[in-house]
């Protein structure tokens, strides 16, 4: 092996996600992750290795790199799982291809145009159902039979590390007639992942769910923050608005639909039967463990969240076709997220609102203080990985502190 790669390593050799990085010395550029380091595509492409234009490898977003291909794209990923275990390859000997993680700062990985945010998993939309309408009833009529997402705000997207600030905005406090302007008093994180379209398509074009996954480059983990009581009082008729567009964070590696391939497994059964366009053959859900921890300032990390990418109800080749079914065009580097990954148990709820039940059971941590929702100081870190035979492939993580209001 040209690289020491630790045994429990996210990034081991079944990997290579992309992403793009910078140092004190170098330009932000593509570069993939192996173990602790990240190996410099850019500089890799100096070795006149590649047969495409080198030239997307030295920009600061995989667009154009993405836009490739899949050809290209997949076949470079897998040129370098071979070159990294030959020891005679073109990496050997080359230690100034290679720079640490931790010597490096990591960017946005894709230019985003537009991206979207569906409510795709059938525990957290009755969870939700239960506490805002009738438990009774949780699911409005339309769930069980269309992929329900709304619009995000692209421009607001930040990677991993960049802190957020409280949000303010109206809300309605309880037993009052008229609205308050403030701070939101009820922050929270949504865990979710999110794909990256790697296709352009035109308007009026449709995506089949056959083909979908020709349209999808990668994933990557996707915190969808959200200010509960803004939302609360906005979001009828027309939806979420101030409440999600103030921030939202992602992981900096994006993890190839080919690496995540051996993780495939059979997605929950869908009563009623979906419509023709929505149904699928063969499995199209993820065995990807995911996990939330929360951290206070000067505290210690406490896990309170282990839920999986499996309980999707419906799974991303039945969101991508509901999405372009009218027409609607879609560009490389859109991003589209899974919505809340809540699992049955009460402990793999996919947020704050879930798991501490609109305040109703306070989480613990592990100082001994608790959280009803996230306070100004805390910083909340998502992480996630399959496994399957020794085989790991993981994302790494997404953390984000969170600062007072401005």
């Amino acid at each position: 092996m040209i690289i020491n790669i630790p045994a429990n390593s996210d990034f081991s050799i079944h990997n290579i996600p992309f992403g793009i990085f910078s140092t004190k010395d170098r330009s932000p550029r593509a570069g993939v992750a192996i173990g602790d380091h990240i190996l410099d595509l850019a500089a890799v492409a100096e070795l006149d290795v590649f047969n495409f234009n080198t030239a997307v490898l030295e920009r600061s977003d995989l667009n154009d790199f993405i836009a490739l291909g899949k050809e290209i794209t997949s076949k470079v990923r897998t040129d370098i799982q071979a070159w990294l275990q030959d020891d005679n390859s073109v990496l050997a000997n080359k230690p100034e291809l290679f720079v640490l993680q931790t010597e490096a700062q990591m960017h946005m990985p894709v230019c985003v145009g537009d991206y979207t945010d569906f409510y795709s998993s059938i525990e957290h939309a009755t969870n939700v159902g239960k506490m805002f309408r009738d438990p009774e009833n949780a699911l409005l009529p339309n769930w069980k039979h269309i992929p329900v997402g709304y619009h995000g705000r692209a421009s607001s997207i930040v990677v991993s590390g960049q802190p957020i600030h409280r949000p303010k905005g109206q809300t309605l406090p309880k037993d009052a007639t008229q609205p308050v302007f403030g701070p939101t008093q009820r922050l929270d994180f949504e865990l979710e992942m999110a794909f990256i379209v790697g296709k352009n398509t035109q308007m009026g074009d449709t995506i089949a769910t056959s083909e979908a996954e020709d349209y999808i480059f990668g994933l990557v983990l996707f915190n969808d923050w959200s200010a509960r009581d803004i939302q609360k009082w906005e979001y009828v008729p027309l939806g979420p608005f101030l409440a999600k567009n103030f921030a939202s964070s992602i992981s900096p590696w994006i993890v190839t639909l080919e690496a995540l391939d051996q993780f495939r497994v059979q997605g929950p059964t869908q009563e009623p039967k979906v419509l023709p366009y929505l149904e699928y053959e063969g499995t199209k859900n993820y065995d990807i463990n995911l996990e939330v921890s929360l951290t206070p300032e000067n505290g210690e990390e406490t896990t309170i969240c282990q839920s999986n990418f499996k309980y999707m109800y419906w799974n991303m080749t039945q969101q991508l076709a509901h999405h372009t079914i009218n027409g609607c065009n879609v560009h490389v580097g859109d991003m589209m997220a899974s919505g809340t990954i809540s699992g049955k148990d009460e402990n793999s709820y996919g947020s704050m609102l879930e798991l501490a039940w609109m305040g109703t059971k306070p989480v613990q941590l592990k100082d001994g203080t608790e959280r009803k929702f996230i306070h100004d100081g805390d910083t909340v870190t998502m992480r996630g990985y399959a496994e399957k035979e020794g085989k790991r492939v993981g994302f790494g993580k997404v953390s984000t502190k969170v600062l007072p209001t401005k």
